[in-house]
């Protein structure tokens, strides 16, 4: 650092991830069992017109009213750094007229989102998350199989210290009656003038009021699962027994709220107790009205968001190897200028099979270059000097077991990807 010069650090609250840190691999696992139910991939813009969230995730959630990152831009447009991403892919669909071909429409992404939070452990300015989401059906099976999804990504990571907890917020035929039975209800508590306001609003934000208070006076109110609309129950019940069939474990939680307005029928959330106060590492639910309200077709969906950060807290506090693959298979190890341009060429060759290679630059001598070799975590070195060269081969080692052996330099890429293939 140059005397006199500030070091520059992170943002508050927003974690960086380096190399084996686990974070690849977690975001992967994830973004596999979504992939293999049949989610393609979507990229969402970083900011959006601060209206798509206004309307889409409600004016009076928290996320809305006290986290969202909004500014004016150099054209006065008011925007938004994503908060969550059900409202830009519902976005994105009625753009882009997907809606309009087979459904159900499926897609799943992964990036950063924002909300400004008061930092810690789980609950982070720049959270990371894997979601997906399945719209144009309201099929129970549908349901059952988003949350199949989530589970088969926790599951391939051995996590097993976490909870299925599911409810229903029931439709639009029920909600309505439930307000006013649940306002009623909220009209005859001592209430602060702020939650006053929010029952007002919207009473099933009241429900989610953390404060032990609050929490105390809310034990005898209504419940929405006492009084579904005979479809809900019905699509409650077959959403159960779907999750039955599949060996999905679940907990009915009749008082959970998630913390986004537009969640109508299946509503869940996955719970770990290891992780203390940031305890849901991801959740969702079905949005039957969100389509209509952002201006399309009166179409359903279902859809979650898993917290990668909050996923890879959880498998460490689990004691999981998360750790990611070493960055590449094959070190190269040249001795002298001739071999380095040798195993420069080499190593494009087995880049272009398929195998991942680094070389010890900047004219290390070969004690340095196999400890680097050994930091890369490599399966193999390949040592070349100019008595190899000569002889047309290349000292292929195995870094685990230590054997050494000289290989034709013309075989050495059919040699080596035999070799990993065996692993």
């Amino acid at each position: 650092m140059v005397d006199g010069a500030r070091a520059f650090t992170a943002p508050k609250g927003i974690p960086e991830y380096l190399p084996c840190d686990g974070f690849v691999r977690v975001r992967d696992a994830l973004l596999t069992a979504a992939d293999r139910a049949g989610y393609g991939h979507i990229e969402l813009p970083v900011f959006e017109d601060t209206g798509l969230y206004a309307r889409g995730v409600g004016e009076s959630t928290d996320v809305v009213s006290k986290e969202m990152y909004t500014f004016a831009d150099r054209g006065e447009r008011s925007v938004t750094l994503r908060p969550e991403g059900t409202a830009g892919v519902v976005r994105a669909v009625i753009e882009h007229g997907l809606d309009r071909g087979g459904l159900p429409v499926k897609l799943r992404y992964a990036g950063p989102f924002f909300r400004y939070e008061r930092p810690q452990a789980g609950r982070y300015r720049q959270l990371q998350q894997v979601g997906v989401e399945a719209i144009g059906v309201a099929d129970p099976a549908l349901d059952a199989e988003v949350i199949a999804v989530a589970d088969e990504g926790f599951r391939s990571l051995g996590l097993t210290g976490y909870r299925l907890e599911l409810t229903s917020l029931g439709d639009a035929e029920c909600r309505p009656a439930y307000r006013e039975r649940l306002q009623a209800f909220l009209a005859r508590l001592p209430l602060d003038e702020p939650t006053r306001r929010r029952a007002e609003l919207n009473p099933l934000r009241v429900l989610d009021d953390k404060r032990p208070e609050v929490r105390a006076l809310l034990a005898e109110a209504p419940l929405l699962i006492d009084h579904l609309s005979d479809a809900s129950a019905a699509h409650h019940a077959a959403v159960k027994q779907h999750l039955d069939d599949l060996g999905v474990g679940y907990v009915e939680n009749p008082r959970m709220v998630r913390g986004l307005d537009y969640y109508t029928k299946t509503t869940f959330e996955f719970v770990h107790d290891g992780l203390g106060a940031q305890s849901g590492i991801g959740g969702g639910g079905r949005y039957d009205g969100l389509m209509a309200v952002l201006g399309g077709q009166p179409l359903s969906g279902i859809g979650f968001g898993i917290g990668v950060d909050r996923t890879l807290l959880a498998c460490r506090a689990e004691g999981l190897p998360v750790d990611d693959a070493p960055r590449v298979e094959v070190f190269g190890v040249p001795l002298g200028d001739d071999a380095r341009r040798a195993l420069v060429v080499l190593a494009a060759r087995l880049r272009g099979a398929g195998v991942r290679v680094d070389l010890a630059y900047g004219g290390r001598g070969l004690k340095g270059a196999m400890k680097a070799a050994d930091r890369s975590g490599a399966r193999y070195a390949l040592v070349l000097g100019d008595r190899d060269l000569v002889a047309g081969t290349v000292a292929l080692k195995d870094l685990g077991s230590g054997e050494q052996r000289a290989v034709p330099l013309d075989e050495a890429v059919d040699v080596i990807v035999t070799a990993l293939a065996r692993q």
